[in-house]
């Protein structure tokens, strides 16, 4: 069997166990478990940022933690996730610290961060007005200016207020919404009761391929719930120019529009049943997608979007009534839509850059976010430039013959060494290769000699000596193609042989191609080198399980970089649209750095397809 016995490894406090290999470094089974460690030395063992407590199993100390941690830590269990090497079943504490600052600003709520940070646009206040009287005969909308300040409201709510007020004895909870663009404050509801506590938002990062949604307390800031779905709008194509050409067609836009509304008005129903909450108590969705994404959801025709310049319809941030969209929440509550930067480079990119604090970085510093579409920023002599990079979605699975998202039976890490062995999502049978597995393929087979820089799968006679026979054996033909055999039908869960295809590799070829391509072209605009950079930023979807050496053979992640200037920021797109939901401040960020940052259209530069023609050439040899 190539499928190894996996380990089980459990993280606390949210419970959430992963299967990996023996020998798998902690900090990727957290990754794995969709923890972002903090590895500001990118996980060389010197910084003592990583540290995690060991509470069941056994886990010896390294050089590395005898070296940071204290006798007392080690003696408690403590360990370094970046050195720490999985042999046995194991659980492990995460603490706060040990997470990057934007990321467990959003999970937790300390008094430093509430009073920092959370301030979200929708607020809620218990109030009891004195009732009208001979002597106090104020309007009803008067007397409640009086309590918390000007606003404005609508004829809706203005017809049904006199009533609840006196129904309540004008005793109840007033839900209000920060004026938008500087703007007076809406008044929502005046809700009977004190349900001052009860107030929630949904962050939702709306992917080409892929729907990622969470639910917020706008009371802690606190994230209770996650979920995701796949982009239903795949079946009208899975990537943005063919879902523009769809809008083309009569009822088009229609069928885009209402296939995003009702897959994110399911997440919503899934977050509020987990949490136990009504959805009448979520009063804001923050949604972040590509430039495209948010306008389908939008109901804003992208046709502009697919001709020459590549204009948006806008490129502010937009707030409208949820209502307005099609989903369902509280029936005054809002949806905000994150500003643009031009082109194809969205509100997601916004988000990247809002949550990775890239414009305060120290030196050239680069955000790559790897997904069907691939933006990146560079942050260099004070100014930000984007570009983005149509990737295709091979890094997700699709377009790949037995290719699948990240979730249980996906392969999701391959590893040879006397052979091949793959580490499966879930502890079970394989079923597919998910996008962390195909770049851990292609790297493999090209450390090995099984395929040529350009691209090609070799047949068997024309293997360099020395290949190991385990991974000689497995090439094949597949139908009329050249294919690499990664499950035998007897080792797979349904019955079938899992191969990665000459096709598939040229898929992978050209998604790596794209982004590489859009950093050569970033880098030369700004007269920089590789190793000039200080910082590669890695974000998307599954961002945190892609291994940096095998990223880098394959010249997805550029050559130069040390290994430790990379870093993993996860899905800074949802990170993004979380912080806003919660943060009118970052909300006002989010705006100025959309506005500040400089758009590279790169079918404009002269020299673009003689670099994408020479990014496709996979690197002769490894960083």
């Amino acid at each position: 069997m190539i499928r190894d016995a996996e380990i089980a490894v459990k993280f606390q406090p949210m419970g959430k166990t992963v299967y990996v290999l023996q020998g798998t470094r902690l900090s990727e089974a957290a990754a794995i478990a969709g923890l972002v460690l903090d590895l500001p030395c990118g996980g060389e063992g010197i910084c003592g940022k990583c540290k995690v407590r060991v509470h069941e199993g056994t886990l010896p100390p390294t050089a590395a933690d005898a070296a940071t941690l204290t006798a007392a830590e080690l003696a408690a269990g403590h360990r370094l996730a970046c050195q720490a090497s999985v042999y046995h079943a194991l659980t492990a504490e995460v603490p706060e610290g040990s997470l990057p600052a934007a990321y467990h600003k959003i999970l937790t709520a300390t008094e430093d961060f509430a009073a920092e940070i959370l301030e979200p646009a929708i607020s809620k206040q218990y109030v009891e007005l004195p009732p009208p009287n001979r002597n106090d005969d104020a309007p009803d909308l008067k007397r409640l200016e009086r309590a918390v300040g000007r606003f404005d409201a609508d004829l809706e709510l203005a017809r049904e207020l006199p009533g609840v007020l006196r129904a309540n004895h004008f005793r109840g909870t007033v839900v209000m919404a920060d004026g938008a663009s500087g703007g007076a404050r809406r008044l929502l509801d005046f809700e009977p009761g004190d349900t001052h506590a009860r107030a929630f938002a949904v962050a939702v990062d709306v992917g080409t391929t892929t729907l990622v949604a969470s639910l917020l307390s706008l009371t802690t800031g606190q994230a209770l719930e996650v979920t995701t779905r796949l982009n239903p709008q795949t079946r009208f194509g899975d990537d943005v120019l063919s879902r523009i050409a769809h809008c083309q067609q009569p009822g088009g836009l229609a069928d885009l529009q209402q296939a995003i509304v009702e897959a994110i008005d399911g997440l919503i129903e899934q977050l509020a049943v987990q949490a136990g909450a009504d959805r009448r108590e979520i009063y804001e969705i923050a949604c972040s997608g590509n430039t495209t994404m948010q306008q389908l959801l939008a109901g804003i025709d992208p046709r502009s979007l697919g001709e020459v310049p590549f204009v948006p319809a806008i490129a502010t941030g937009l707030t409208i009534r949820a209502a307005e969209l099609g989903l369902s929440i509280h029936k005054n509550g809002l949806a905000y839509l994150l500003p643009v930067i031009g082109g194809f480079v969205g509100g997601d990119t916004v988000s990247g850059v809002l949550a990775t604090g890239l414009c305060d970085a120290a030196g050239p510093s680069l955000l790559v976010d790897i997904g069907t579409n691939g933006e990146i920023v560079l942050s260099a002599n004070g100014k930000l430039t984007a570009a983005s990079t149509a990737a295709g979605p091979a890094f997700e699975g699709a377009r790949i013959s037995q290719g699948m998202r990240g979730s249980t039976g996906a392969i999701e890490k391959v590893v040879v060494d006397d052979r091949l062995r793959i580490n499966v999502i879930g502890d079970v049978p394989p079923l597919g290769i998910c996008g962390s597995a195909l770049i851990d393929l292609a790297a493999e087979l090209l450390r090995h000699g099984l395929l040529s820089p350009e691209g090609r799968l070799r047949t068997p006679d024309q293997l360099p000596s020395g290949v190991l026979p385990d991974l000689a054996q497995r090439l094949g033909w597949h139908g009329k193609q050249m294919a690499f055999l990664v499950a035998a039908e007897a080792e797979a869960g349904h019955g079938r042989p899992i191969w990665l295809t000459q096709r598939d590799l040229r898929e992978l070829q050209l998604a790596t191609g794209a982004i590489r391509a859009g950093i050569v072209v970033l880098l030369k605009h700004a007269g920089l080198q590789p190793d000039d950079l200080q910082e590669v930023l890695v974000a998307g979807g599954f961002g945190n399980f892609i291994r940096r050496n095998n990223a880098q053979r394959i010249g997805l992640l550029p050559h130069g970089v040390p290994h430790h200037r990379i870093r993993y920021r996860g899905n800074t797109s949802l990170a993004g649209a979380q912080l806003v939901a919660i943060s009118r401040r970052a909300r006002r960020m989010a705006e100025e750095l959309a506005g500040r940052t400089q758009h590279v259209d790169l079918s404009r530069d002269p020299d673009f397809s003689t670099i994408f023609a020479e990014s496709m050439i996979y690197p002769e040899e490894e960083s």
